[in-house]
């Protein structure tokens, strides 16, 4: 099972990135490397950003750093509105909150549906 995806919509002006399971810092870098070239063919300004997070499992600590600096990247790449989605998981929330904003994500909201 891939446990990372990104699909550009350009007609809606979203980007869909989906999180599976628990990642590797293998895994993260071969996100980053696919996110780096889907990002050079749009306006990420023009965009949305929505992570679905509703697979992903609770984050350790070497994962920990490597999304605070993933989210420095949606930052850097400047989306107008950056959505994460939490499935029935608090601690998995209240992580990606502290981290959108340790990382400076100001325009970011997690949201958590049951």
């Amino acid at each position: 099972m891939k446990k990372t995806g990104i699909q550009v919509n350009t007609v809606r002006k979203v980007v869909n990135i989906f999180v599976n399971g628990k990642m590797t810092i293998e895994d993260a870098n071969a996100f980053v490397a696919d996110y780096n070239s889907k990002m050079k063919a749009i306006t990420p300004s023009a965009f949305d950003l929505e992570v679905d997070c509703t697979q992903m499992q609770l984050l350790n600590a070497d994962m920990t750093a490597n999304l605070t600096e993933v989210m420095k990247m949606y930052k850097t790449t400047g989306f107008k509105q950056v959505k994460f989605t939490v499935e029935n998981n608090l601690t998995l929330k209240m992580q990606l909150s502290r981290l959108a904003n340790a990382a400076g994500l100001t325009n970011a909201t997690v949201e958590l549906i049951k």
